[in-house]
């Protein structure tokens, strides 16, 4: 399973409910997994690998591994945080990004259990960060149109 990157028209789709729970779903959720660990990333969510639905996978130092599956946010703390962020599909771009500092969302784990969790710090960005994707939004899109342009020259550079 390949990473794609900025230039795939995929990233700027949103991805579609995940309406059957089967072996095919929980084989795709590994594979993410390994493309995450292959990528040395944090998040990664579906539409990253060309598989246009709403799943998102993360592993952040000192959690286990979390699967989120037709994710809903439920609420956004009104404390924001300011972070460097960076994108598996966006190597070698990173920038600060104003984002709450907590979340509390619903979402189906790959057994099709459904659950309710909050995170706060890092982990809350990086559901916040993958949630984006599955809308077709990139973390660059919360920058000024200028440090956009320079970002990209240089994304485009490299």
């Amino acid at each position: 399973m390949e990473i794609i990157t900025l230039d795939n028209e995929l990233l700027r789709q949103k991805s579609e409910r995940i309406t059957t729970f089967n072996e095919e779903l929980l084989n795709i959720t590994q594979d993410m997994i390994e493309a995450l660990h292959k990528g040395k990333g944090v998040g990664l969510a579906g539409a990253q690998v060309g598989f246009m639905k709403r799943i998102f996978v993360t592993h952040i130092e000192g959690d286990g591994v979390r699967v989120f599956i037709n994710p809903s946010l439920l609420e956004t703390s009104a404390e924001t945080i300011v972070y460097e962020e960076g994108c598996l599909s966006l190597p070698g771009i990173w920038s600060n990004v104003t984002r709450a500092e907590s979340v509390h969302i619903q979402a189906w784990n790959e057994k099709a259990k459904p659950f309710n969790f909050t995170a706060d710090g890092i982990l809350a960005r990086v559901i916040l960060h993958e949630i984006d994707h599955l809308e077709g939004i990139l973390f660059i899109d919360y920058l000024t149109e200028l440090k956009r342009k320079r970002l990209l020259a240089k994304y485009r550079k490299a």
